[in-house]
């Protein structure tokens, strides 16, 4: 399944830029935990340095830095207003307190988690008592990549405040096996004096004169600080990928972490250990965290390290034991860590839902209820199932059919006369036009600006170019369009051409219903392997004068194709009436698939209301794959097809494998309902008409 929105989102330090070619080491533990948690759609804020920049993952929010003096508040400025734009409630900031304290100031109503990589004391705005109890004041939680790091936040202030901190560690994915290992002695980080870079340097010369049968290997840069270290056997790269450098870590024998400030965590000496190395470390801060074999300095100075590699490459045997302690005895591996962080996030719903409780709203949805055919269509009407997601949504609705008051005692002026006297009767905070724009522009123009009350309106026919009735549907819902909040139509809006503002126009997908939808198809006998249905006319089963539906021809070519291998059910054709409600759904159980081919032809997401039919009642649905219902559904969720002879073959394939139709059908009910269900798409329609806080993530929006 594809996530098409974001409720949280994870903003890395200004200039990390969270690529393959220019990563940091937060750059790595968010990627890490992201590829490891079941919660991965998070949307990720990093700066944008140019257009070749390839991200470590695809659902990234790069920020552009514009112009010469773009500078670190303009960065926070930017994520902040999209934030807003796109309803984001939980925020994880990473090693910057200050943009804590810039998001709490707009007043955005946010749940903010505060991740430090860094000592506290020497970040700016958490360099103070006052300054950190603001943070612990502020934030849902602070979290620490080592035991170190939360101390160092602790210095002299009470630790009574360390409920709302975690410690949360750095980890590796271990390897199976144990790689062959080199005569290589390995420095990778930044080429200055604070990671060790000089002592290493300066050591390893005379390590590689003494030593003719070993090598070094050094990866990093650094353009602050240069230093000329040289030698036929000392090889210095510039930064590599992550993945490339873990390669090299399995191939070396011996990794230098060394730093003379104070590491905070010390990522490659956990990730150079979990590789088989043995590592030589200093006493730096939360280095003796990472493994628990450390080879640690006395004092971190040329000649001690020439002693311990001296001593690695001599003993043989004390080299291979240290190596394979480290390689079998990882202590920070992705289940604890990445475990720890999935529970903090999951108890965040509980709180938000004290920031997203919004009103419950007092609703007239105008539609047809299907009154003057006495519900002969109660299984397919969407506007039922709106009304009652509404109401089971808590919300207040008094449903008008418009159709009904279609006669000579009802005409156009005594329809718009009668909606506006029930609203001043009711004052609704919303009129829903469902399917219909029976409403003048002056009855919608007095309302809004009498009575305060939005206007929306739900559409379910194709606006799309192919559909015959597309000029009339494409009128209808653009007349009036500057006083209609919101549109919800079920075509997406990104193949629809039309003057109504994109921000108007909302992808509204065929709901279900527990009650309407409630059958459990799958458990009956099956007759037939496909069934298709036409109206032809709706009341008589035959096709309106001159009118040709395209959709004849695809159906007779599967037909043919078949050649009698596949029984088909057809309704509408063939002399076949079409069959309504309880009729209709005794069709349906009848057969092992069904096919959704709708008027207009295939286009993105464009489907008719039997989608939610037949789903929602547990039949394997088979769909062109043009219309891109893949973004939803898994391969053994629906059956697509590419074209005609596509089909057939899919349907000869599974025709006769009851179980795995039966298997398939039951996860795809599952998955419909949990996407689609009334209550979630009609949560939509309020979040999008009042701009509330969301609810759920409705995965078919942007």
């Amino acid at each position: 399944m594809k996530l098409k929105n974001y409720n949280s989102a994870i903003i890395l330090p200004y200039k990390e830029c969270f690529s393959f070619k220019n990563f940091d080491a937060v750059s790595i533990w968010v990627n890490d935990y992201l590829k490891n948690s079941k919660k991965s759609n998070d949307l990720i804020y990093c700066t944008k340095l140019n257009n070749d920049q390839i991200y470590l993952r695809k659902n990234v929010a790069p920020i552009s830095i514009e112009g010469k003096f773009f500078t670190n508040s303009k960065y926070i400025k930017k994520i902040s207003l999209d934030i807003i734009n796109k309803n984001i409630d939980v925020v994880e900031i990473h090693n910057r307190p200050e943009y804590v304290f810039y998001l709490i100031k707009k007043n955005l109503n946010i749940k903010i988690n505060l991740v430090f990589h860094n000592d506290p004391n020497t970040t700016k705005y958490s360099d103070s008592i006052v300054k950190k109890k603001n943070l612990l004041n502020k934030c849902n939680k602070i979290i620490f990549v080592s035991k170190w790091v939360k101390e160092r936040f602790f210095h002299n202030l009470d630790y009574k405040f360390s409920n709302k901190t975690k410690i949360i560690y750095n980890f590796i994915n271990p390897i199976k096996k144990f790689p062959k290992k080199n005569k290589t002695i390995i420095f990778s980080g930044k080429l200055n004096t604070s990671k060790g870079y000089k002592i290493f340097g300066e050591t390893i010369i005379k390590i590689l004169e003494k030593y003719p049968d070993w090598n070094a290997e050094v990866y990093g840069n650094e353009q602050r600080e240069v230093f000329s270290f040289k030698h036929k056997r000392l090889k210095i790269h510039n930064w590599v990928n992550h993945k490339q450098l873990l390669k090299i870590y399995e191939r070396s024998s011996i990794s230098v972490v060394n730093p003379t400030w104070e590491e905070p965590f010390g990522r490659t000496a956990m990730e150079s250990s979990s590789r088989g190395c043995a590592v030589i470390t200093s006493r730096s801060g939360g280095l003796s965290e990472t493994f628990d074999n450390n080879l640690i300095l006395k004092k971190n100075n040329p000649n001690e390290l020439f002693k311990l590699l001296s001593i690695l490459i001599k003993d043989k045997k004390l080299l291979l034991k240290i190596q394979k302690s480290n390689f079998n005895n990882i202590i920070h591996t992705p289940k604890k860590s990445v475990s720890a962080l999935n529970l903090l996030r999951e108890s965040l719903p509980n709180s938000l839902n004290i920031i997203n409780r919004h009103k419950k709203f007092k609703i007239i949805h105008i539609s047809n209820f299907d009154i003057r055919t006495s519900h002969r269509l109660f299984n397919l009407s969407i506007a039922k199932k709106i009304s009652n997601g509404l109401i089971r949504n808590g919300h207040d609705v008094i449903d008008f059919d418009y159709r009904n008051h279609k006669n000579k005692l009802f005409d156009k002026k005594s329809l718009n006369n009668k909606v506006i006297e029930i609203t001043n009767n009711y004052r609704p905070d919303l009129i829903l036009l469902g399917h219909n724009n029976c409403l003048s522009r002056d009855t919608i123009d007095l309302i809004k600006k009498k009575y305060n009350t939005k206007f929306s309106l739900w559409y379910e026919d194709h606006v799309i170019k192919g559909d015959p009735n597309y000029a009339k549907n494409l009128k209808l819902i653009e007349e009036n369009h500057d006083l209609i909040d919101q549109y919800f139509i079920t075509t997406s809006p990104d193949i629809i051409k039309t003057k109504i503002p994109k921000s108007k126009i909302n992808f509204l997908p065929i709901p279900v219903d527990r009650n309407i939808e409630s059958g459990h198809f799958y458990e009956n006998k099956k007759d037939n392997d496909m069934f298709f249905a036409l109206s032809n006319g709706v009341n008589f089963g035959k096709l309106k004068k001159n009118s040709f539906d395209k959709r004849f021809n695809f159906i007779n070519d599967i037909i043919l194709l078949a050649k009698d291998r596949i029984e088909f059910n057809i309704l509408g054709l063939y002399g076949e009436q079409p069959k309504w409600n309880y009729e209709f759904n005794q069709e349906l159980m009848l057969s092992k698939t069904a096919l959704n081919l709708s008027r207009g032809g295939p286009n993105k997401y464009a489907t008719s209301n039997r989608l939610a039919t037949l789903m929602g009642n547990g039949l394997l649905t088979i769909i062109d794959e043009k219309v891109l219902y893949q973004d939803f559904f898994d391969n053994d969720e629906i059956i697509t097809y590419k074209n005609d002879v596509d089909l057939v073959n899919q349907l000869l394939l599974i025709k006769d494998n009851p179980i795995k139709i039966k298997l398939r059908s039951i996860k795809a009910k599952k998955a419909y309902f949990s996407y689609f269900q009334n209550t979630i798409v009609c949560d939509f329609l309020i979040q999008k008409i009042f701009h509330n806080k969301k609810n759920h993530n409705y995965v078919w929006s942007k």
